[in-house]
C-alpha cells in the first residue's frame, strides 16, 4: 500500500507538474541550462556565486536540499549539527551529554554512532572523525555559515569513506566586505557572542571569526563553555583563485547523565549525583589550502590540502550500577584532493560534461579508555593506535543529448590500508583486506515541460569497520569484506519563478552485510547486523504566494529493517532497526507583517521508534516542537530579535537501552532568547 500511495502521488505531481508550467513560457531556466534540471529543494536564500567549481553538487542527479545563510545566521542553538532540523527528512539525535551533545542523520539510518552514514564537509574539507562522527561541526557558529547543503543517496560519486546514506557539507562565508556582528541572552543563563568580518582590497579577501557561548543547560550540571575562531585568506586572480583557511575550537561542558523511567517524568531537569564529576573537554582544528583555476574556458581545476586535529577527554558513567570510564581520543587526519572538470563542445550533443577527481585520506589515531572513579584512574581497558589510509577516485559525465534530457553515468573506486597497535599486549593487526571497492553510478533526468524535472538514479557506497572493527583481530582470523549498500531513486522536481518549489522522491537501498560499532566495549570492535533494506518516500513544497510570506512543509516516511540478520541473532530477521522513527515532519512560514518587521514559526517532529534490534522493549521518541521568532529593524543596520524555542513546552527526550533497563535524556524544554545583531 506504500508504493501504491507514491506511485499515486508521483503520477498526480507529473500530471498537474505540465499544467502548471504551461501557464508561462519564460521561467528561469531559460537564462540557466542548469536550473533545466534542477533535483534540489532550498530553505531561505541561496547565494550562487559565478564559478561553477569542479566537484560540485551541479552535477549531482538526486534529492539535495539546502539551508540558506539568512536562515542559519540567525538560530540560537548550542550545537551546530541542531541547524539540520530546518531541513526536509533528517532525524535528529539528541543526547544531550556536554561535548557528546548529539548528531543527525538521514535515509533511515539513526544517530546512535553505532552506524555513521553521512559523510561531513566544511568548506570542501572532510570533517569526520575516524568512527564517523561528526565532532568537527561543533567548530562552526551560525554567523560563520553561508548556507549549508545534504545530498541524499547513493548516486553521488564525489565522496567514498563514510558515504554510506549521502553526504553534507557547510559552507562558510568567503568574501565580501562587510562586519557583522550579533550578541544574544536567554534562558538557561545562556550567554553568546559572535562576529564575523570580511575585508576585501583589491584582488585579496580576508574573512574572520570569533564566536563564544556560555550556557548552564536545562538540566542540572549541564554547563557548555565553547570558543570558535576561524580565518580566511584567499588571493583572486580572475582565472585563479588561491587560499587558505584556518579554523580551531575548543569546548567545556559537563554531562547530566540519563535518567530512569521512575524519574523521568517527574523532574527532568535532574542529574543524578552519579553524573557529578561527568564531563569532558574536546578540541577541534582544520587547517587547509585551496586552488580553483579556469585553465581555458572549458577546463576547471579544483585542489585542497587539509590537516584536521581532534582532542576528546570524557569521563562519563551511564548509571549507578557501572563504573565511570574515562575515554581519550586523539585524532591527527591529513588529505589531498582534485577534481579536473572539462566541457568539450561535441556537434551532435547539446552539452557534455566530463569530470574526474581523486582524494586521499590518511589518518593517525589514538584510542584510549581506563576506568576510573570521580575522575581517579583505577584500570586501564584500552590503549590502541592505529593508522587509516583511504585513496579513492572517481569519474563522471554529464551527457546531453537533448536540452530535455540529461545521462549521468559514473564509477567510483577506493581503496583502504592500515595497522592497529595493540599497546596493551604489544600486539599489531593488519586491516581487513577489503580489495578495490568498486561503486558504479548512474542519474537520469527529463525536462517535459519548463519548470518540471523527473529523475532517477541507481549507485553503490560502502561500508567498512571503524576504530578496532576495520582491523583483522583475533579471534578474528579471515577477512572481512566490505558492505555494499546498493539504493536507487526516483522523484519529481517542480519550480514556477519564485513562488513554487516542490519535490516528490522514493527511494530504497539496501546492505549486504551491514556492521555496527560497539558503543561501550573495550575492544572497540563491531557486531554483525547483517543484510538491510531501507526504503522510503519524501515530500517537500515551498510556496512564495506574496512577496511578504513564504511557507514550507516537508514529510519523509522510512522503513528500516533487518533482512537477514546475524546468524547469532535468527529472531531478529524482519525486524526493525532501532531509533529510527517511521514518520518525519517539518514545516515554516516567514511572514514580513510591516516595514522592519520579521515573523518566524517553524517547528519538526518525528514518530516513535524502537530501542533494539529485539524489537521486544516499548517505542519512544515522538515529539512535536513549534518555535517561534519576531524581529525588528531598529535601524537599517541595527535588528533587534527575540526568539522562543519550544513554545508549547512539549516533554520530549532521547531514550536508549543500556541492557539492563531504559534511559531517559530529556530534551531542553521552554526557552526565551533574545538578540542584537549590527551589520555594517
Amino acid at each position: 500500500m506504500t508504493y501504491l500511495r507514491t506511485a499515486a502521488a508521483a503520477g498526480l505531481m507529473l500530471a498537474v507538474c505540465p499544467a502548471v508550467a504551461a501557464q508561462s513560457a519564460h521561467t528561469d531556466q531559460d537564462h540557466d541550462p542548469r536550473a533545466a534540471r534542477d533535483t534540489s529543494f532550498s530553505v531561505g536564500d541561496i547565494v550562487v556565486t559565478a564559478r561553477d567549481m569542479a566537484g560540485s553538487t551541479a552535477t549531482v542527479l538526486t534529492s539535495v536540499d539546502r539551508l540558506g545563510g539568512d536562515i542559519a545566521q540567525r538560530q540560537s542553538v548550542d550545537n551546530a549539527w541542531e541547524l539540520f532540523a530546518r531541513l526536509p527528512g533528517v532525524t535528529l539525535t539528541d543526547f544531550n551529554q556536554g561535548t557528546t551533545s548529539g548528531r543527525f542523520s538521514i535515509r533511515g539510518f539513526n544517530g546512535e554512532g553505532e552506524i555513521n552514514a553521512v559523510r561531513l564537509s566544511i568548506d570542501g574539507i572532510p570533517a569526520n572523525t575516524n568512527d564517523g562522527g561528526m565532532a568537527f561541526i561543533d567548530a562552526v557558529m551560525p554567523l560563520d555559515i553561508a548556507r549549508v547543503e545534504l545530498v541524499r543517496g547513493t548516486a553521488d560519486p564525489r565522496h567514498g569513506l563514510h558515504a554510506i546514506a549521502g553526504s553534507a557539507d557547510i559552507a562558510t562565508r568567503i568574501g565580501g566586505d562587510y562586519l557583522d556582528v550579533r550578541a544574544l541572552a536567554g534562558a538557561f543563563g545562556t550567554a553568546e557572542g559572535q562576529l564575523s568580518a570580511g575585508v576585501e582590497t583589491g584582488r585579496l579577501s580576508q574573512n574572520y571569526f570569533v564566536g563564544y557561548r556560555r550556557s548552564t543547560g536545562f538540566r542540572d550540571h549541564a554547563g557548555l563553555d565553547r570558543v570558535s575562531l576561524a580565518g580566511k585568506w584567499f588571493y583572486d586572480r580572475g582565472p585563479v583563485r588561491i587560499g587558505g583557511i584556518a579554523r580551531y575550537a575548543q569546548a567545556e561542558a559537563d554531562e547530566p547523565g540519563y535518567l530512569t523511567d521512575a524519574d523521568a517524568y517527574t523532574d527532568r531537569r535532574r542529574s543524578y549525583a552519579v553524573s557529578a564529576s561527568d564531563g569532558g573537554r574536546r578540541r577541534l582544528s582544520q587547517y587547509s589550502l585551496h586552488l580553483d583555476a579556469d585553465v581555458s574556458d572549458d577546463l576547471a581545476l579544483s585542489a585542497k590540502g587539509y590537516a584536521n586535529g581532534f582532542y576528546d577527554d570524557r569521563y562519563v558513567r551511564f548509571s549507578a550500577t557501572v563504573a565511570q570510564q574515562r575515554r581519550l581520543t586523539r585524532e591527527s587526519h591529513y588529505g589531498a584532493m582534485a577534481t579536473l572538470h572539462h566541457h568539450p563542445t561535441v556537434a551532435f550533443l547539446h552539452r557534455l560534461m566530463l569530470e574526474a577527481g581523486g582524494d586521499v585520506q590518511v589518518q593517525d589515531n589514538e584510542s584510549l579508555r581506563w576506568l576510573t572513579a570521580e575522575r581517579r584512574i583505577t584500570g586501564r581497558t584500552r590503549d590502541q593506535a592505529f593508522g587509516l589510509t583511504v585513496a579513492g577516485g572517481y569519474a563522471q559525465a554529464v551527457i546531453e543529448p537533448a536540452g530535455w534530457l540529461s545521462i549521468t553515468p559514473g564509477w567510483r573506486f577506493d581503496t583502504v590500508s592500515g595497522t592497529l597497535r595493540n599497546r596493551l599486549n604489544g600486539q599489531r593487526y593488519p586491516i581487513n583486506a577489503y580489495g578495490t571497492i568498486s561503486q558504479p553510478k548512474v542519474s537520469v533526468a527529463i525536462t517535459p515541460a519548463a519548470g518540471v524535472t523527473a529523475y532517477a538514479n541507481y549507485g553503490r557506497t560502502f561500508q567498512i569497520g571503524v576504530g578496532a572493527g576495520a582491523y583483522k583481530v583475533p579471534p578474528r582470523t579471515t577477512d572481512l569484506d566490505p558492505s555494499i549498500n546498493e539504493g536507487w531513486e526516483a522523484g519529481v522536481k517542480l519550480t514556477r519563478g519564485r513562488w513554487l518549489e516542490a519535490r516528490v522522491a522514493v527511494w530504497e537501498q539496501t546492505a549486504s552485510g551491514e556492521i555496527k560499532r560497539r558503543l561501550n566495549d573495550p575492544s572497540g570492535d563491531s557486531d554483525n547486523l547483517g543484510a538491510t533494506r531501507r526504503s522510503g518516500l519524501d515530500v517537500q513544497a515551498s510556496v512564495t504566494p506574496v512577496p511578504a510570506a513564504s511557507l514550507w512543509g516537508a514529510y519523509s516516511y522510512q522503513r528500516a529493517r533487518i533482512v537477514t540478520p546475524d546468524p547469532a541473532m535468527p529472531s531478529q530477521a524482519g525486524n526493525r532497526i532501532d531509533h529510527v522513527p517511521r514518520h518525519l515532519f517539518s514545516a515554516g512560514l516567514d511572514v514580513v507583517p510591516a516595514e522592519r518587521w520579521r515573523v518566524s514559526l517553524w517547528g519538526n517532529g518525528q514518530s516513535r521508534y524502537e530501542l533494539t534490534p529485539a524489537n521486544t522493549l516499548p517505542r519512544y521518541g515522538a515529539y512535536l516542537v513549534a518555535n517561534g521568532e519576531v524581529a525588528w529593524r531598529v535601524l537599517p543596520r541595527l535588528e533587534v530579535a527575540a526568539q522562543l524555542k519550544n513554545i508549547g513546552d512539549r516533554a520530549y527526550e532521547y531514550v536508549w537501552f543500556d541492557g539492563s533497563q531504559v534511559l531517559h535524556a530529556p530534551a531542553d524544554g521552554r526557552a526565551l532568547y533574545g538578540s542584537v545583531r549590527l551589520t555594517l
